[in-house]
């Protein structure tokens, strides 16, 4: 019943989804960005601890509200912990109706042949069955493309949509993430062998399965529309990528259709020592910036 009620929101409501699940390798540069120097903490719990801290304040934020707010994805440790004495994904959708999707990927292989693949997940059952504990609506996992390798490429989507059948089967909606490098010298290469890929695998699906893709904002305007009406896709979601949240915006604006799920792009200008309204003016901001691009 709540899978259904988050699949309706997903699907016609607007707004984007907040990307809150910096890791494990990425949490020390988004803490220092909030201002909190790798000399205040001394381990990785205390790290956690701080950054838990900083996605509680912004989800209890008044502003960080489900008219502009579609879903926010959290990492494991943020799912297992509290906000406002519930468990962080109840607090989200009980609390707010924001639909949480949990990230699943455990980071990256090394970089071969202009890809880095996810390292292997041996334990995703585990996981996913954890959070059926939860009222987690879906999942997310993120490999990179630098170079246009057509080898490289149709690994990467592979095993993006293998891993996405195994996360479909436990009755969870998965966003397949293949995010092209901003930097990379040949983006839009990349990107037409990307979409070929992609539309691929699409129809290797069953005809009621349907996945969530997470893309880099496109160099060419409209570039992923096909993806974007596909019947066996629900949402197509913009990554930020390391584009300024102005730029990203102008960008996503010149897509309609897609939304955003920015991660940096959303959280700039926030600071742990800003005052109580300080940081709610600065997240109003950027919530109402970047649910008005998504809105186009």
């Amino acid at each position: 019943m709540e899978y259904q009620k988050q699949l309706q929101r997903i699907k016609n409501g607007s707004g984007f989804i907040a990307a809150l699940d910096q890791s494990g390798g990425s949490t020390p540069k988004a803490l220092e960005n909030y201002g909190v120097m790798g000399d205040a903490y001394g381990n990785d719990e205390a790290m956690f601890d701080q950054v838990h801290e900083m996605r509680a304040r912004i989800m209890t934020c008044d502003c960080f509200d489900n008219e502009r707010v579609l879903g926010a994805i959290l990492f494991e440790d943020t799912m297992e912990r509290a906000v406002n004495g519930k468990p962080t994904a109840n607090y989200l959708w009980e609390d707010k109706q924001i639909v949480p999707f949990l990230k699943v990927d455990k980071g990256l292989a090394e970089r071969m042949n202009g890809v880095q693949v996810m390292r292997p997940m041996p334990n995703l059952d585990l996981l996913l069955d954890k959070a059926k504990n939860y009222p987690v609506f879906g999942t997310k996992m993120r490999s990179v493309v630098y170079e246009p390798s057509v080898d490289g490429i149709e690994l990467v989507v592979q095993q993006q949509f293998d891993v996405a059948k195994q996360i479909l089967s436990k009755g969870l909606m998965p966003i397949v993430e293949p995010e092209v490098d901003i930097n990379s010298a040949q983006k839009h290469e990349c990107e037409l062998i990307l979409k070929t890929s992609i539309l691929r695998n699409l129809e290797r699906l069953n005809d009621e399965q349907q996945v969530m893709l997470k893309l880099t904002l496109p160099e060419e305007a409209g570039f992923y529309q096909e993806l974007i009406d596909h019947p066996k896709v629900l949402k197509v979601v913009a990554l930020s990528g390391g584009y300024s949240r102005t730029d990203a915006c102008a960008k996503l604006k010149q897509n309609p259709g897609m939304i955003a799920s920015f991660s940096r792009a959303f959280t700039e200008g926030l600071s742990k020592q800003q005052s109580d309204q300080e940081f709610a003016d600065t997240i109003n901001t950027s919530i109402d910036e970047i649910y008005q691009a998504s809105k186009v």
